[in-house]
């Protein structure tokens, strides 16, 4: 409910009007309204006008300023008085009950429209309360998400560190090999988070930029894979590249990362013996990449969300910042290319990278 709040109020701000427009659309929804009157007068008599210009008055109040709205209020008013109360076509009111009609048509209707406007202000309060606290669990949410993740491969850096320091004549050349192992596993989450938060920097600014060379695509793949050896756990691994598949022109360092970020979230969300397939297809010009897995799926509900920076996924195990896949998406557009999710047929997610792409066979004819 708070993010369709936040999102209505930005909506609101977007397709907030200039004065010059208002006081354009008043006059014009009071003139159509009065002529629509005049046509119909002599089916519906001059009493259901007033309803007519009224319900306008409302429905102005519920989009413009106050100034616009009172305005309305008095326009129409002056056009029920002027062009329907008999005698028509004069400012004179003929009888006492319809002089008391329009003194209580010009009062409804100017409370109507500030009692109006006023709900709607007291509406964009709450909205913008709402937003504010929404902002507020965001960042509560993120500090604490980038402080664990952060924090830990740090603290076993210090950790190993230290014991390697401090108790060197006591550890084992097993113990050393150990230590030195967590301390590069830790040191690759910790650069790879770091990674993260740049690269979304980058391409928040526009200042990312790509260093496209002639790159292949298993290579690429099987260096991915690399830092995985030792958490792929009992998550079953299959690779289908073509033999003869060409070499595509990209940035490698920065596809290591998209496929890194898609390969991680698939081992971070199916269970430890679910499969993960990873494939290369050369179609029309196009690199396409997709990632799959025999996990459970994204919610529907939410599978429009998974790209949105620092989104999580409800009912997940704590771990990561949200940022992979938003990163995921813009390093691939970046690239002119396009990231699609759908859940599979049976079970499990797919996600598909198509970017177009120079090629070369020039990789096949020196393995011939």
């Amino acid at each position: 409910m708070t993010c369709h709040s936040a999102d209505g109020m930005k909506k609101q701000k977007h397709l907030k009007l200039s004065k010059q427009r208002q006081y354009l659309i008043t006059l014009l929804a009071i003139s159509s309204v009065a002529g629509l009157g005049l046509l119909l007068h002599d089916f519906m008599g001059y009493r259901v006008v007033a309803f007519m210009l009224l319900v306008t008055v409302s429905i102005l109040a519920m989009f413009l300023d106050i100034v616009p709205v009172l305005l309305a209020a008095i326009l129409s008013a002056l056009c029920w008085d002027f062009l329907f109360i008999p005698p028509r076509f004069t400012f004179t009111v003929g009888t006492t009950e319809d002089r008391l009609l329009l003194f209580m048509y010009f009062v409804i209707a100017l409370i109507h429209a500030v009692l109006t406007f006023k709900i709607r202000e007291m509406q964009n309060q709450v909205l913008k309360k709402e937003e504010k606290e929404m902002e507020a669990r965001l960042y509560t949410t993120l500090f604490n998400s980038l402080s664990h993740e952060l924090r830990t491969p740090i603290t076993t850096i210090l950790g190993s560190t230290d014991n390697l320091l401090s108790n060197s004549q006591k550890l084992t050349e097993e113990n050393r090999k150990e230590l030195l192992n967590e301390i590069a596993t830790a040191s690759m989450r910790l650069n790879r988070q770091v990674e993260n938060l740049l690269n979304m920097s980058r391409l928040e600014s526009g200042s990312l930029k790509l260093k496209k060379d002639w790159c292949d695509v298993k290579e690429l793949i099987y260096t991915t894979l690399q830092p995985f050896e030792g958490s792929l756990g009992q998550h079953k691994l299959s690779i289908f590249v073509p033999e003869n598949i060409p070499l595509f022109k990209l940035d490698f360092g920065l596809m290591e990362q998209v496929l890194h970020n898609l390969i991680s979230n698939a081992i971070h969300h199916t269970p430890a013996d679910a499969g993960i397939v990873i494939q290369a297809m050369h179609e029309e010009e196009k690199l396409v990449l997709t990632v799959a897995d025999t996990g459970k799926g994204f919610p529907e509900g939410e599978m429009d969300k998974v790209f949105n920076k620092f989104y999580r996924l409800q009912d997940t195990r704590t771990g990561g910042t949200g940022l992979g896949l938003s990163i995921a998406k813009g390093l691939v557009e970046a690239h002119g290319g396009t990231i699609t999710l759908k859940n599979l047929p049976l079970s499990g997610a797919l996600f598909t990278i198509e970017i177009p792409t120079e090629v070369s066979y020039l990789n096949n004819l020196k393995n011939e």
